[in-house]
């Protein structure tokens, strides 16, 4: 299937990071993900209940990582990937998290991550 549903820019105010200071300080976070999903029973119906509400992903990426608060990027997104994919049965995403100003030469840093659900886990026949 090539379908998919897309969120990009989503900003996350969270605390992040390894030193002492960003465990004291909320920082941004931007998040774009590309799901796996079959769109054409919501095209055909126009029924919200069919499709990948993407304003309640985007609730609960905001909700993960505040309540996260990672240390590590890596680790942000793998949580948050495992999340996606067992509350709305995603079988397929990618993700990417970035930290902009980590780097003062860089817009951002982050990392992006490809993943499926293995077989008989939510989202994965």
């Amino acid at each position: 299937m090539a379908d998919s549903v897309l969120i990009e820019g989503l900003v996350v105010e969270t605390v992040v990071g390894v030193y002492d200071w960003e465990r004291e300080v909320t920082q941004s976070l931007v998040v774009d993900l590309e799901m796996a999903w079959d769109n054409r029973i919501p095209g055909a119906s126009d029924d919200v209940k069919d499709a990948l509400d993407y304003a309640l992903v985007s609730e609960r990426v905001d909700r993960c990582l505040k309540d996260l608060k990672p240390k590590l990027l890596e680790h942000g997104a793998e949580v948050l990937a495992g999340v996606l994919q067992r509350e709305f049965g995603v079988g397929w995403l990618r993700l990417v998290l970035r930290k902009p100003g980590a780097v003062p030469a860089a817009r951002s840093v982050g990392v992006c991550i490809e993943r499926t659900a293995l077989k008989g886990e939510p989202g994965n026949a």
